[in-house]
């Protein structure tokens, strides 16, 4: 066996391409570029804002979560012409120091982040001003566009998590429940889809800020589908009088957790004992009794439906509770509870491929705007990557993988790139497994949708 380095340009990142071309399929970053305001004189710029933010985004959905890497990455010719350079080589930048680079450095990509919002063409570096409203807006917009022209009902998920700080960042406030300084972010999914990634201190309730958010998206659900049926789903700490009768007077459903208090346990008791007697005559095995009654808190407008569960598993009671205002026609208290709540575990799933696939959670920056920014791009890298999981990979064997196993199995292929004056060819592997998956995959994202 012997070893040389004459192999000629070689990319770790074969798969590439496949989000290259759903990107362009699909026109993600395109639409997402026009939520910036770029102040640069465009007769000196090297690198255009689309390609910028293309190379970060892909950069996340190929696992580089640190700008460091792109003072490596800057060579890699496959990912330079995914991001759309023509010059995949950078043989002809301007200055020699940079030749050999086609795409660009840490610092360049880094005035993405750090820009002020009334920066302008008068700065010296940071002028690409990026429009918080607008992103939200967008990440909106994309989910209004990705239902089916007959969609008739949606989930919307809720969930608060805690992004852990890095030292002294604005915004810095400890929380007692997770026990660190952190942020305290708040996500709402449509199902898989990422509907809003908001980045909020932790110095606050769960649920604060989410009936404006909500409202935000359910005027633009309702703009493209006048009679949708919008289910809110979530757990205690969005069970709030304020977004419960926000949501009764607009005519959206929702069915949340509800905190256990000494109230709701002696409404449960007489369940309790007949889940307690049932378990025991069954030789201990867990056993449950639904009971549902209208409860209605100190502070509260009204009486709400309650479904308590009363478990009794383990040989101790173990109840729990959700509140609706579904009405109890066609919608049985065990099922919803059971069927329905239970399936918001699901959006847990989701969050964690956005921080431990998507680098959700590195946002180590000193500003809370630069943070946002920074949670929005793993947003959007993980709407490429889950799209890529939902059109190109439905029916194969990875079509309900983690975006990480997606990364590890699909994208990470070495790849011998060769370059000419008309095209760039990308050379895979021959013995590669997962050959048939690939092409599939690239077939079907090649199709523009509908929409």
């Amino acid at each position: 066996m012997t070893v040389d380095f004459d192999g000629g340009r070689v990319s770790s990142d074969g798969g590439a391409v496949l989000v290259g071309r759903l990107d362009r399929s699909y026109g993600y970053l395109q639409r997402f570029s026009s939520c910036f305001t770029d102040h640069r004189d465009a007769d000196l710029i090297e690198h255009s804002l689309l390609e910028l933010l293309r190379q970060r985004i892909y950069g996340l959905t190929l696992g580089y979560e640190d700008l460091n890497d792109h003072d490596q990455l800057c060579r890699d010719p496959l990912l330079a012409s995914v991001c759309g350079k023509r010059d995949v080589e950078g043989e002809h930048r301007q200055r020699h120091r940079d030749q050999g680079k086609a795409l660009a450095g840490k610092s360049t990509l880094n005035r993405l982040e750090l820009t002020l919002p009334q920066a302008t063409a008068a700065e010296r570096y940071k002028k690409v001003v990026a429009d918080s409203e607008a992103i939200e807006t967008f990440f909106i917009a994309e989910y209004v566009r990705s239902l089916a022209k007959d969609t008739e009902a949606v989930v919307l998920d809720l969930d608060a998590t805690d992004d852990p700080l890095h030292g002294q960042q604005e915004g810095r406030f400890f929380h007692g429940y997770y026990g660190d300084y952190c942020y305290l972010p708040l996500y709402i999914f449509g199902g898989d889809w990422p509907v809003l990634a908001w980045l909020r201190t932790s110095d606050r309730d769960a649920s604060d800020g989410a009936r404006e958010k909500v409202e935000k998206i359910v005027a633009a659900l309702r703009k493209r589908f006048p009679r949708l049926e919008i289910t809110l789903r979530a757990d205690s700490g969005f069970c709030r009088d304020g977004l419960m009768s926000w949501c009764e007077d607009h005519g959206v459903h929702y069915v949340f957790g509800l905190a256990r208090n000494a109230v709701l346990q002696r409404e449960l008791a007489d369940a309790l004992s007949q889940a307690q007697a049932l378990s025991e005559a069954d030789g201990g095995a867990p056993a449950r009794v639904f009971h549902e009654f209208t409860y209605a808190a100190k502070t509260w407008e009204r009486r709400r439906r309650v479904i308590g569960k009363a478990e009794w598993t383990q040989g101790e009671a173990n109840p729990r509770f959700i509140i609706t205002n579904r009405t109890a026609e066609g919608h049985a208290g065990r099922t919803l509870y059971e069927k329905f709540y239970c399936a918001r575990g699901d959006m847990e799933n989701r969050i964690k491929e956005q921080q431990l696939d998507l680098y959700a959670d590195r946002t180590s920056t000193a500003t809370m705007r630069a943070n946002q920014l920074r949670l929005w791009f793993s947003t959007l890298a993980y709407l490429l990557l889950n799209q890529l999981r939902r059109v190109g990979l439905a029916g194969t064997e990875w079509a309900r993988a983690t975006c990480g196993t997606i990364r590890l199995k699909l994208l990470k292929i070495g790849a011998v790139v060769r370059t000419s004056v008309r095209r760039v060819a990308v050379h895979l592997s021959s013995a590669w497994p997962w050959r048939s998956v690939f092409e599939e995959a690239a077939v079907r994202l090649a199709v523009q949708p509908d929409g």
